[in-house]
């Protein structure tokens, strides 16, 4: 089972009213909130998951790269030289 995006209610309107703004200066349609809401669902539903998914990829990379760095940090004690 896929776990939903779960946004506050302020985000939520927040959204709403983003994508009502949307329509009406880019394409002259004026959205009422209940078709305002549902392109949001539709948009967490099917394309959250793939910024989601960059995200994390893109975190673990910006990570590795820091571990990297970190390991160049170490100093040889005499007893690693042997």
């Amino acid at each position: 089972m896929q776990k939903l995006i779960k946004l506050s209610k302020e985000n939520r309107q927040y959204m709403i009213s983003e994508i009502q703004s949307y329509f009406s200066k880019e394409r002259d349609e004026e959205l009422g909130e209940l078709a305002s809401g549902l392109i949001l669902d539709f948009f967490i539903e099917k394309l959250a998951p793939e910024f989601y998914n960059q995200g994390v990829n893109d975190s673990y990379l910006y990570m590795n790269d820091r571990v990297e760095d970190l390991l160049g940090i170490q100093k040889l004690s005499n007893i690693t030289k042997r």
